[in-house]
């Protein structure tokens, strides 16, 4: 009977390939397959991280998720590539399935991981993460001592965000996108603007990292957040 195989979820970083940590290195450079999400067409992002670093001899297994508000579609394409990864381990392979990032925050590979822990040997390799990516290059240490800091995706109601805001120190909003318009408005009522800093693709050539109040669009790319200090800021 062969030996099954282990399955490693790896984070790969923000978006630097150098931002990888070693541990992760080592397993993906030692995988028989490398599994990673995609868009329905198009590059993968965390591929894209990782492609330095891949040997060149390893089986690719693209997961192509199609990006839309309905949560079925995505879950069945999980479902199948959870029975496809599994062929894979039984057969006895090293599966290592890249994920920008951490692969537990806010991470696709979860939803791989749920499927697939029960019945097989599984692992997770941590990565910095995009929080951490944006504070060191925005230059905004996220907090000191007894500070409370709050990670809020831009996608939940006005009320909630409000609340969320006040009763925090430091808030990381992420997933801005279409929301920007929200935000910002919402930050202004809070009079938070000046404490606020936009930061865009972070770590990647095109970062962009620019004061809120300085910004006028209406909306961002996904891969975007504002980073909100209350120091000094009585509500």
């Amino acid at each position: 009977m062969t030996a099954k195989g282990k399955l490693w979820g790896l984070g790969c970083g923000p978006g630097d390939p150098d931002l990888i940590t070693l541990k992760a290195l080592k397993l993906l450079q030692a995988a028989d397959v490398v599994a990673y999400p995609a868009p329905l067409e198009g590059e993968s992002f965390a591929r894209s991280i990782a492609a330095p670093h891949l040997t060149g001899d390893q089986t690719e297994y693209p997961i192509r998720i199609p990006m839309v508000a309905d949560r079925g579609p995505a879950q069945d394409v999980y479902y199948q590539a959870a029975k496809d990864l599994a062929t894979y381990l039984n057969e006895g392979s090293t599966v290592a399935v890249l994920c920008e990032g951490d692969p537990f925050f806010y991470g696709s590979f979860m939803y791989l991981f749920q499927r697939l822990v029960e019945d097989h040997d599984v692992g997770v390799v941590p990565g910095v993460s995009s929080v951490m990516a944006c504070a060191a290059e925005a230059g905004m240490p996220l907090g000191e001592r007894t500070d409370v800091i709050t990670i809020i995706p831009a996608s939940i109601s006005e009320n909630e965000l409000k609340n969320k805001l006040r009763d925090t120190d430091t808030a990381v909003i992420m997933k801005v996108g279409r929301h920007l318009s929200k935000v910002r408005s919402i930050l202004e009522t809070l009079r938070l603007t000046d404490n606020a800093f936009y930061v865009e693709r972070a770590t990647l050539p095109d970062q962009r990292i620019i004061p809120l109040v300085e910004i006028s669009d209406d909306a961002a790319p996904y891969f975007s957040m504002i980073l909100v200090q209350k120091s000094g800021v009585k509500l």
